[in-house]
C-alpha cells in the first residue's frame, strides 16, 4: 500500500497541475503539500495550485 506521499506524487504526475482540493479528495491532507514541496516531491505554481517535481532515479 503506498503512503499518502507516494499517492500524491503519483496523482501529481498523471497532471499538469493539481488543485488543492484535487488532493484533499482523494484523502490527502492539505498540510503534506506544504512538507511534499520543502522536501522537493511538489512544485507550487500558485496558490492552490501544484505541479509534481521532476525527480532523479536513485
Amino acid at each position: 500500500m503506498p503512503s499518502l506521499r507516494e499517492k500524491a506524487y503519483a496523482f501529481a504526475r498523471q497532471r499538469t497541475i493539481v488543485r488543492t482540493c484535487d488532493f484533499t479528495a482523494i484523502g490527502i491532507p492539505r498540510h503534506y503539500l506544504a512538507w511534499m514541496c520543502e522536501e522537493g516531491w511538489l512544485v507550487r505554481e500558485g496558490y492552490g495550485l501544484y505541479r509534481a517535481a521532476e525527480r532523479e532515479a536513485a
